[in-house]
């Protein structure tokens, strides 16, 4: 029995310990701004679709590409997040401020000319004659990348976030 015990006792610690670590998680300002920022930049671009062409497209919940920069939104609110929690000077924010400055250059940089690319290729095999071998090849995806309007609106969007999530946090 006591053998019993000694274990349920130790479940319920690691129970505890698990549920404290979700709680933990839930309270990461940092954390939590990102995924609000993305989820609201996925969010606009949704509904942008809707009201442009009348249409739902779920794709855009998830997908890259569009306005705003999902991409920007989400690291900006990281990094202003960590800034306004551990402060602007720190280790932290300067990790967090080199991978936003990464993701926002690749953003409108290497991945709009990748999907540039792509629209140009696809033009390509649209007008070839059916019976080349290409002719059936599936449409590359030319939204990939993002103008940089769209990359300065995400970051925009991250900022305000992250700054409206650090008050909600501190109160």
């Amino acid at each position: 029995m006591r053998g019993f015990s000694s274990s349920s006792s130790s479940f319920l610690m690691e129970t505890s310990s698990s549920s404290s670590n979700f709680f933990a998680i839930v309270h990461n300002c940092p954390l939590i701004s990102a995924l609000v920022a993305f989820s609201i930049a996925q969010l606009i671009k949704f509904f942008t679709t809707w009201y442009k062409e009348r249409r739902w497209d779920p794709k855009q919940l998830i997908g890259s590409g569009g306005m705003p920069s999902s991409h920007s939104a989400t690291v900006t609110a990281l990094v202003v997040a960590i800034g306004f929690q551990d402060g602007f000077g720190g280790s932290a924010f300067a990790t967090a401020f080199t991978f936003a400055s990464v993701v926002m250059y690749d953003a409108f940089g290497v991945r709009l000319h990748a999907g540039r690319q792509a629209e140009v290729l696809n033009q390509i095999v649209y007008e070839l004659p059916e019976e080349h071998p290409l002719a059936d090849t599936r449409p590359l995806r030319e939204l990939l990348g993002h103008t940089p309007f769209q990359v300065v609106a995400g970051a925009i969007l991250g900022f305000v976030t992250a700054a409206i999530a650090s008050v909600i946090y501190k109160a």
